[in-house]
């Protein structure tokens, strides 16, 4: 980082220099600055590039222009300037050249003869190209291929280059292959400069079998490569690839009317040939296909203004003699809400098109585009609407109307039409073409027949064929390419050929990002009153590929601050009156340009003007309102209220007598307060402003309201107030935080009524809620809670019986896991300690008693704040096994009276006889053994699908005396015991 930091600073300046003639001059500059500042080198106010005779190199600070072979026409003063994003500096730099000027040496020259065979070299045939050139000392010779080196894209064996006697340079490529189509360039360079000269070469095919292509439109606008480097051909060589595997392809998707963009990165030598392929079918460079290679190397396919049939398997193939490759993407284009979409339309030249489509809804506006052009209604476009029909009707159609067309709803989705256009001009210009400086711009157009006379033009100017600008045809194909393109080469390029042309804007963007040149040729006009007319030109040597804008400001004589007062990115004039300032001065202006690297200096306007703010006409609500301005002589005049015209009638009264102009507006309303009245007149123009009070003082009608709210989670919520004059202007905040109409508020005023409408409140929506007006307030105390915990399970009161000393399991489902429960017995609450267990999970409650004992019967109930259930439990030390008379009683009750049960004993299912009976009784189901013998103990299970219980029976002895079973257990023992299962739910 510099130490000194901030704006350039000057650290070392210039010293004079001084050269003889013929050798060569270094100027140097030291500078500082952080951030890094940008360094230039001027003469003459005019920039000095790094070429042909002038080298700009820099040394750590150190910042140096050298020219070689000075000569006396080089000797004067040369500017350094530095500027970053926080000031700029520059300093002064003489040179002097002593001596006399020595004859010139001839500067290098290059003289193109190109041999090629009539339309293209047919693929495998060798291609030549020659070139004489001399200069002192020998220029350098390097050849080039679309702006690369061909020791880069091609292997040795495959070119050769090699010189002559005569200054005859030449390049010989061996078996050309189809990527070897293109512009090639041969340059040389001397200590004098440099010169270049190009030529283009097409590969046609071998022939063979006519193979299957796609094209959307074989009208196509393509050239070699839009925005791509050296416009470079796209004519190749179709091949056939493996399809790709489905579950590799990656997806893409778009709405329709958008662009799909697909890139591949492929390198090898001998440098691969690309094919695009749709479904299997190779793609051909169309109106909405782009095939180039981009300048970071990427083969890119870019389909324009998508549409449904563009959906499918797009694949990349690559291949050489060594081997190929692919990459693959499907995409999905989706339809739009259009009733009926555009249908493509082909038409002759001079007859009129007709593009129609149905939107969803005859109130649905729409735009027209042809491409990314909006279209206007005028002679040219007729745009009509009957009901939910859309039409464009384009009259004198001509070659430069032939293009995609678009119909756009407010909602961004479009409709699609290609419009064909036929004429002599089969295949049209782009209707842009950019590229960068030092690169090569290609343009390319076919017509209808052979020897057909045609002509080029750029900015109206006919072009003939030099060095740097190629002018070839080929049958029905016509070529034009400008070589090492600079920025004067921008304009408009014409093909004409007979009645028929076609048009496309060539534009040359710089290489290096610099700051706009400021504004040229500013003018003031202050012959109107109270009013500043101020026009300016844009600077002759500005760039116009990066956008900028201008900006104008103003300051009142004797303030140090500037105020921007009007920006814009076309406009060279603007006018100042005196409502735009802020009180009444004399003022000053000066305007910049901006764009993105940077800002141009300003340039101040000469003189100053007297301007001041507009009259305040203050009236009362109801009362008339008089304007009158009186001018030097009789004219008409027009009244303005707001920029609309007024009309003598209704509430306007205008009358002129001789030179006096009035207007009264009858019974002013608050709706016109802080109008702007207007007076407009041959060369006069005067403004004041309506200010219109109200009556009375505007206040709430406090009485019948209801100022606090507490709504449950997912009503509504109305706050409502009345004010005591229907146009009150009232303002609502929630909080401190002011309130505007969004999805879910509505904010409504309907006469005295001022209300604002929540459609679901939840808790965000609880807090304190104001209305204001100038001088009043009312407040509103909105609660919303939260709704009731509702219990989800178990939706009605058990009833359940446990055996002692099983564990009592009472479980609740509820509506909101944060949800609280009280569990009360006998309505006392339930607290946990070591016997029993409180349980959360979730949206579940649970109470747990680990060891049941008869005190554990009783009523329970789960409680919430909006629900409650109610579980009545029994515990008992009674075996459900009966034993009287020797009869064996097993019972088990279900929750359905119709649901079947199986009874199995030692997993076996019994059968009923005897001396085993089933029985069903209700909710009941038995099994009885009407006399007991050792033989029937065992496991019993009663079984239903989702639930089973389990007896384990034991008979010992032949005990005949029931009554003495408790005192006589060793004779006769019969066990009962019933697993842990959950308990059934059983209705109260």
């Amino acid at each position: 980082m510099d130490i000194f930091g901030g704006a350039p600073r000057v650290l070392g300046y210039p010293r004079p220099v001084v050269a003889q003639c013929g050798t060569d001059a270094t100027l140097r500059c030291q500078i500082s600055g952080d951030p890094r500042p940008d360094v230039i080198w001027e003469r003459k106010n005019v920039q000095i590039l790094p070429e042909r005779r002038y080298k700009i190199s820099e040394e750590g600070k150190l910042y140096l222009l050298t020219i070689t072979g000075v000569t006396q026409q080089d000797a004067g003063q040369y500017i350094c300037k530095a500027r970053n994003s926080i000031g700029e500096t520059y300093a002064a730099a003489s040179l002097k050249v002593e001596g006399e000027t020595p004859l010139k040496e001839m500067e290098p020259h290059l003289e193109v003869n190109v041999h090629l065979n009539g339309y293209s070299i047919v693929q495998n045939e060798d291609a030549a190209f020659s070139c004489k050139l001399w200069g002192t000392p020998l220029p350098v010779v390097t050849w080039e291929k679309d702006g690369k080196k061909l020791n880069d894209i091609f292997e040795s064996s495959h070119f050769s280059v090699t010189n002559q006697d005569g200054g005859w340079f030449q390049l010989k490529i061996y078996r050309t292959r189809m990527p070897d189509k293109g512009v090639y360039t041969c340059k040389a360079v001397n200590c004098h400069g440099e010169a270049l000269a190009g030529a283009v070469l097409l590969v046609e095919s071998v022939p063979e079998k006519e193979e299957s292509r796609i094209s959307l439109n074989s009208r196509s606008n393509s050239q070699w490569s839009p925005k791509s480097r050296g416009g470079r051909l796209s004519l190749s060589k179709l091949v056939e690839e493996t399809m790709a595997s489905a579950s590799k392809v990656k997806k893409f998707a778009v709405t329709e009317g958008k662009h799909a963009k697909f890139r591949c990165f492929v390198t090898g030598k001998p440098k691969p040939e690309i094919i695009w392929k749709k479904d299997g079918v190779p793609l051909e460079p169309g109106r909405r296909h782009l095939i180039f290679e981009d300048r970071e190397g990427y083969y890119t396919l870019k389909v324009l203004y998508c549409k449904v049939q563009d959906t499918g398997l797009y694949v990349c193939a690559a291949s050489n003699a060594l081997g190929n490759t692919l990459s693959a993407v499907h995409l999905t284009v989706k339809v739009p809400r259009f009733r009926r979409p555009l249908k493509d339309e082909e038409v002759k030249e001079r007859d009129a098109a007709v593009l129609e489509c149905e939107v969803p809804d005859e109130t649905v506006q729409t735009a027209w585009y042809l491409e990314d052009q909006r279209l206007m209604p005028s002679s040219k476009y007729a745009m009509e609407q009957k009901g939910t029909r859309r039409r464009l009707t384009i009259h004198d159609v001509g070659t430069d109307d032939d293009g995609v067309y678009l119909c756009e709803m407010p909602n961004g989705a479009k409709s699609i039409a290609e419009l064909s256009v036929k004429g002599s001009i089969v295949r049209k210009l782009p209707r842009k073409l950019e590229v960068l400086e030092g690169e090569n711009a290609a343009f390319c157009v076919e017509v209808e027949n052979d020897d057909m006379e045609v002509h080029w033009f750029k900015d109206g100017l006919k072009l003939h064929e030099t060095h740097q600008t190629i002018l070839k045809s080929f049958g029905k194909t016509h070529i034009l390419v400008f070589v090492n393109v600079a920025h004067h080469d921008s304009g408009v390029v014409t093909f004409v050929v007979g009645r028929s042309k076609t048009s496309s804007r060539l534009k040359v963007k710089a290489t290096r990002h610099c700051p706009p040149i400021g504004p040229a040729e500013v003018k003031m006009d202050i012959d109107r009153p109270n009013s500043a007319l101020l026009s300016w030109e844009r600077a002759a040597n500005s760039q116009t590929t990066t956008r900028s804008i201008f900006v104008l400001e103003m300051q009142e004589v004797g303030s140090q601050e500037w105020h921007k007062c009007f920006t814009s990115e076309t406009a060279t004039s603007a006018e100042v009156t005196g409502d735009a300032v802020p009180c009444e001065g004399n003022y000053r202006f000066r305007i910049c340009s901006i764009n993105k690297y940077g800002r141009s200096g300003h340039v101040e306007f000469p003189k100053v003007v007297h301007l001041g703010a507009c009259t305040l006409y203050t009236v009362t609500q109801g009362e008339d309102a008089h304007f009158s301005i009186e001018l030097s002589a009789s004219m008409p005049g027009t009244w303005f209220l707001n920029s609309s015209q007024l009309n003598q009638g209704g509430r306007y009264s205008i009358q002129q007598k001789q030179t006096t102009h009035s207007l009264v507006i009858h019974k002013t309303e608050t709706a016109e307060d802080m109008a702007e009245i207007t007076f407009i007149a041959n060369g006069v123009r005067d403004s004041a402003v309506l200010k219109v009070k109200r009556t009375c003082k505007t206040s709430f009608c406090h009485s019948y309201i209801d100022i606090n709210k507490r709504v449950d989670t997912g009503d509504a919520i109305v706050l409502y107030c009345e004010v005591s004059h229907p146009l009150a202007k009232v303002s609502w905040f929630k909080d401190g935080n002011g309130l505007e109409v969004m999805e879910g508020l509505n904010i409504q005023a309907e006469g005295n009524m001022r209300r604002i409408v929540i459609q679901s409140a939840n808790a965000s929506h609880s807090g304190v809620y104001t209305c204001q007006m100038p001088g009043d307030v009312i407040t509103f105390n909105v609660d919303v809670a939260e709704p009731p915990v509702m219990i989800v399970e178990p939706k009605e009161d058990v009833v359940m019986k446990i055996y002692i000393p099983e564990e009592i399991n009472l479980q609740c489902e509820l509506s909101r896991s944060n949800g609280k429960v009280r569990w009360l017995k006998d309505g006392e609450e339930v607290r946990d300690n070591d016997l029993i267990q409180l349980v959360s999970e979730g949206p579940y409650r649970k109470l747990t008693i680990l060891r049941s004992c008869k005190e554990d019967s009783g009523e329970y109930i789960c409680e919430t704040n909006g629900d409650s259930v109610f579980f009545q439990v029994t515990a008992t030390g009674k075996s459900k096994a009966k034993v009287r008379n020797e009869r064996l009683e097993l019972c088990c009750e279900i929750s359905k009276v119709d649901a079947p049960v199986r009874w199995y004993k030692d997993n076996l299912e019994v059968e009923e006889g005897p001396n085993l009976i089933l029985e069903v009784d209700e909710a009941k189901r038995l099994l009885v053994i009407p006399l007991a013998t050792v033989e029937d103990t065992g496991e019993y299970v009663c079984d239903t699908e989702d639930d089973s219980t389990v007896f384990l029976v034991t008979v010992t002895g032949e005990i005949r005396d029931f009554s003495n079973l408790k005192q006589d257990k060793k004779k006769w023992k019969l066990l009962w015991q019933r697993s842990l299962v959950k308990p059934p739910w059983r209705r109260r």
